[in-house]
């Protein structure tokens, strides 16, 4: 089965061979295995660009090859320090056998771009496109890692000339034009993607498939007493005290290792529980999962109609002044997220209600360590302080950032913590703090960029925030959480 990938057309970098054989020869001499080696770094360089068949991928890797034995001597050094970095990020990369066990921490993201020039079953194609083993690509697509779309969507505008070129080649008119599968559809909606969901899926020539190689995991699932985290069930929904270091529903590549899979286990339920809101994976809390599709739709509507009330509990490393904080929201999908006190347009309003807030004591060393909570540098560890919050309005990172912004930020939030203590050492920083500095248009998006460049490490696993009640239908359901981390427990 032919492929043509497009490995870096969405941002994930190959590298092309560039190296002396003489340096291959030592390599291989100091214990690195050459053939390995060059099998799999020769793939991700026909991943770039080659397309066709075996012959002309094995024109492509001689000729790279070649280019590899011509290097002049004046440029080793050069050359060999280009090629070690090589070395490492090809070795960065764990050997494959199964996505279980889970690891304990996450390695670096891999991403494939690849478009099918012969039909048959999707997980022989990613097999030998990727040489990858049967067992592992089975592993991906149960967690819900790899995704198809008849035609290949739109490449980015960073897309080098020759990726271009490989997209126009397989979405040109007179090849769509041939394909029955998407006849009767515009361009637009076969570019949609789905999940392949089973190993022995058909996908035809032409079609585009996006392989998440590493998904991102959650090693916490595995730590937990599921059923001791069960709030309440009823015919219609389960409500759970979700563990922080954990998501709700799954992520983009990761859908097995979630709350709603894992409660789904530990009650034993046939049917899968449904997610019917998020809350961020460092949170710990009240979530609600529906038991059928009717009732997810039924709490989504509830939400929309304000008739869900949220409670939150936020240990903050500052004091908060009670009662309602406005914010607004920059409306882009990019952590950290970006607030400001004064109206803008298209922004997001964003409000929360401090209804308490007292001094308590900084958490001890040996909680903090039980949690993982990440030091990002507060110099006062004296006291903290426990604050209720009531969620008026539901953004993403809402209320992290709102309390960033106000000097007060969460303990243990390593992306919005540090740069709320350089705000305070360098008034202004913030292009939206209540020191902005720029003065034109283009400072701002400078400043914008600069900030975010900086900024937005995501905490490992707890953040001092607890979703600590959920409501509805005016309390007649109602709902609350354990005591949060800080308080001294066990997970």
């Amino acid at each position: 089965m032919g492929s043509a990938s497009l490995a870096s057309i969405f941002g994930i970098g190959y590298r092309s061979l560039g190296a002396p054989m003489s340096l291959l020869r030592t390599l291989a001499s100091t214990g690195a295995s050459l053939y390995k080696l060059n099998k799999n770094y020769s793939k991700t360089v026909l991943s770039w660009s080659c397309l066709g068949s075996s012959r002309r991928e094995l024109s492509c890797l001689s000729t790279k090859m070649d280019a590899a034995q011509t290097a002049s001597a004046t440029s080793v050094n050069g050359v060999l320090l280009y090629f070690m970095i090589e070395i490492h990020f090809l070795f960065s990369y764990p050997e494959y056998h199964r996505l279980l066990p889970c690891p304990s921490h996450n390695g670096p993201p891999r991403v494939e771009h690849l478009v099918v020039s012969e039909g048959g079953p999707v997980l022989e194609y990613i097999c030998k496109a990727l040489d990858l083993p049967p067992m592992f690509v089975a592993d991906l697509i149960h967690f819900g890692a790899v995704y198809y779309a008849l035609v290949c969507p739109q490449p980015p505008p960073s897309a080098t000339p020759e990726q271009i070129r490989i997209f126009k080649e397989v979405t040109a008119p007179s090849v769509l034009s041939k394909r029955t599968s998407i006849r009767g559809k515009t361009v637009r909606e076969a570019q949609k993607t789905f999940r392949i969901t089973h190993v022995d899926q058909f996908v035809e020539a032409g079609t585009y498939l996006r392989v998440h190689v590493h998904p991102k995991r959650f090693p916490r699932c595995y730590e937990i007493d599921w059923k001791s985290r069960i709030i309440a069930v009823t015919d219609s929904y389960v409500v759970l005290d979700k563990p922080a270091g954990t998501s709700v529903g799954g992520t983009t590549d990761n859908i097995e290792e979630s709350c709603a899979t894992f409660a789904n286990r530990a009650l034993g339920f046939s049917t899968p529980l449904k997610t019917t809101h998020q809350i961020d994976n460092c949170t710990e809390g009240c979530v609600v999962l529906a038991r059928t599709k009717e009732y997810c739709s039924v709490f989504h509507g509830k939400i929309r109609e304000k008739k869900v009330k949220k409670l939150y509990l936020a240990l903050t490393a500052a004091p908060l002044p009670i009662g309602v904080i406005t914010h607004y929201m920059r409306p882009i999908n990019m952590a950290p997220r970006l607030v400001s006190e004064d109206f803008i347009k298209g922004w997001y309003l964003c409000q929360l209600e401090v209804m308490e807030c007292k001094k308590v004591p900084w958490p001890d060393y040996v909680i903090q360590e039980n949690y993982c909570i990440e030091d990002s540098g507060w110099p006062l560890k004296d006291h903290a302080y426990e604050c209720k919050i009531n969620l008026l309005t539901g953004r993403t990172h809402q209320v992290r950032a709102q309390l960033a912004a106000c000097g007060a930020p969460i303990l243990g939030d390593s992306m919005y913590m540090p740069p709320t203590i350089a705000e305070i050492a360098n008034p202004g920083l913030n292009p939206f703090g209540k020191y902005k500095k720029h003065t034109s248009e283009n400072d701002k998006e400078i400043a914008i960029t600069e900030w975010i460049s900086q900024f937005g490490k995501e905490p490992s696993v707890a953040i001092g925030l607890q979703a600590c009640q959920i409501s509805w239908d005016d309390g007649e359901h109602f709902y609350k959480a354990r005591s949060p981390w800080w308080r001294s427990r066990k997970a």
